[in-house]
């Protein structure tokens, strides 16, 4: 059965909650076996990403936050197999530097639920200066 609107956005939020808990086991099992991130711009996190990568991506980037990076939604609309999220996120990078940005996610399911692809827009210039240390491809 194909999950409502109501159903993939309580997916959103349980993702969301795998973020917070830097789980990145849990943040991949979202995702369908194709499943694949793509990620803005021109950093040395961009592109896409497959389950695999993803996995791995996800714990380097996470765990460079030793109290947690937290994310807060701030809207988030349904449409079909489509949900978009504003959201924003804070944390204190290893570096010491505080590291905050804004994002738009565009989260799109398949008919079993499970994320095909995810979409995610955010400010490139705060990833290059605190998550990559100042560095460019």
């Amino acid at each position: 059965m194909v999950p409502s609107t109501e159903q993939l956005k309580q997916t959103v939020h349980d993702f969301f909650d795998a973020l917070a808990a830097a789980d990145a086991e849990r943040i991949v099992s979202f995702y369908a076996e194709n499943g694949e991130c793509w990620t803005s711009g021109n950093t040395l996190i961009s592109g896409t990403l497959n389950r695999e990568q993803i996995l791995a991506g996800a714990s380097a980037v996470l765990d460079v936050f030793p109290d947690k990076l937290c994310f807060s939604i701030d809207g988030m609309t349904a449409e079909g197999q489509k949900v978009a999220v504003e959201a924003r996120s804070e944390g204190m990078h290893i570096s010491g530097q505080q590291y905050q940005n804004f994002y738009h996610f565009l989260f799109e399911f398949d008919e079993a639920g499970k994320l095909r692809r995810l979409k995610e827009y955010m400010d490139t210039e705060a990833v290059t200066d605190v998550l990559c240390g100042g560095q460019r491809p």
